[in-house]
């Protein structure tokens, strides 16, 4: 297999029937967020880029290489805004602003956005803020990019918190989910307005409450999706694991409320975030939801989810769309992305379950060309690491 040693080589992805993406949080680099810092005690995490800078375009082209060469065609970025009202100031843009969208093989990937609105100081103040400000933002810089990810030409914008946009927009006397609902439905004209088809709009859900679900769709919504899966248990066993989230997905199936795109999580163990709590320093480690699958029980739970996937009705979406929790989440313990604990196994797992190719191919990483590593910040903070 020839291979260029003077950038990362060029991916080449599998045949797949499949609309397979990743969640995707924008907190690796250095300076932002927590840094690797609170990562670095956790060896088993270390990413094969090494603690590196996600703001570097040739780091992006390794994740959008290693994403195609595995059935994963498109991230849902976690975005950030700082402040309401007037014009977008964001937080933690730089993987998508200097590292994707500056990125080689942009062009052959996808991403949107996750409006991550959960904090009023992240949501829209008003309509107006919403049409103003953030409408013209995102249609300017994501919906109308050539990878910006569009189903029927329609751009697909997924919202975290619906409960904060009921309180925001939902002021006044007018019915709190009308008033979101026209605000969405002005949302959607001034995207056609701006050239674009319509807009796709996805919230974020994980119960299984009717009444919950039909407020969701008559605010407007098209479908439901889940950015991650919580057990009951603290410590799960794998089958508990696997079952919470079929079960769930299964009774939104059932109840037919509104349509839904299946997520498929692989753990949750925030111990890095936790861990260093200065009014209890690892008091709470015990009260934690702490699990995480192994890449063999991870190819087993997707292999159940794309046979859920066949249950749905003819020309359901989520017939062919799934979206994997999570790509890069390393401090709240939900990350497929190759790292030093597994390897490519996630992947590889991946790539059997939703990808049309032979089990057998070559994973790259930047030393088997001779690139990298991509650590200069995290060396600058940490002289002595």
């Amino acid at each position: 297999m020839n291979v260029s040693k003077d950038y990362v080589p060029v991916p080449h992805p599998p045949a797949t029937d499949y609309l397979v993406g990743a969640h995707y949080f924008p907190g690796w680099r250095e300076g932002t967020h927590y840094g690797w810092d609170k990562v670095t005690p956790f060896p088993e995490r270390r990413p094969l880029l090494g603690w590196y800078d996600e703001g570097s375009p040739e780091v992006a082209d390794w994740e959008i290489k290693w994403a195609l060469e595995h059935g994963i065609s498109y991230f849902v970025y976690c975005w950030y805004r700082d402040g309401q009202g007037g014009p977008v100031r964001q937080r933690l843009g730089h993987a998508l602003h200097d590292g994707l969208l500056r990125a080689r093989f942009v062009n052959r990937f996808k991403f949107c956005i996750m409006w991550e609105n959960q904090n009023a100081a992240c949501c829209a103040a008003s309509d107006s803020d919403l049409l103003d400000n953030l409408a013209p933002f995102w249609v300017d810089n994501y919906f109308s990019h050539p990878s910006y990810l569009r189903l029927d030409g329609k751009p697909v914008l997924c919202v975290y918190d619906p409960n904060r946009l009921l309180e925001c927009l939902g002021a006044g006397r007018e019915v709190k989910r009308d008033a979101v609902r026209r605000a969405l439905e002005k949302l959607r004209e001034a995207v056609v307005r701006r050239g674009l088809p319509g807009l796709w709009l996805f919230c974020e859900y994980r119960g299984e409450d009717a009444w919950q679900m039909a407020r969701i769709r008559d605010c407007g919504f098209d479908h439901l999706f889940a950015y991650c899966w919580h057990t009951p248990s603290k410590r799960p066993s794998v089958e508990e694991a696997l079952n919470t989230q079929l079960v769930r997905m299964n009774r939104w199936r059932e109840m037919a409320v509104m349509p839904f795109v299946p997520t498929i999580t692989v753990g949750w163990d925030p111990l890095p975030w936790k861990s260093d709590n200065p009014k209890a320093p690892w008091l709470h480690e015990d009260q934690m939801t702490r699990w995480i699958l192994t890449p063999t029980d991870f190819e087993r739970l997707c292999g159940r989810v794309k046979d859920l996937m066949c249950s749905l009705p003819e020309g359901d979406l989520g017939r062919r769309m799934v979206i994997l929790d999570n790509w890069n989440e390393w401090g709240e313990g939900h990350y497929i992305a190759p790292h030093a604990g597994a390897g490519f196994g996630y992947l590889d797992a991946v790539r059997r379950v939703f990808a049309r190719a032979p089990d057998e191919h070559r994973d790259l990483v930047p030393g088997d060309v001779g690139l990298g590593p991509y650590d200069a910040l995290f060396r600058a903070a940490h002289p002595d690491a």
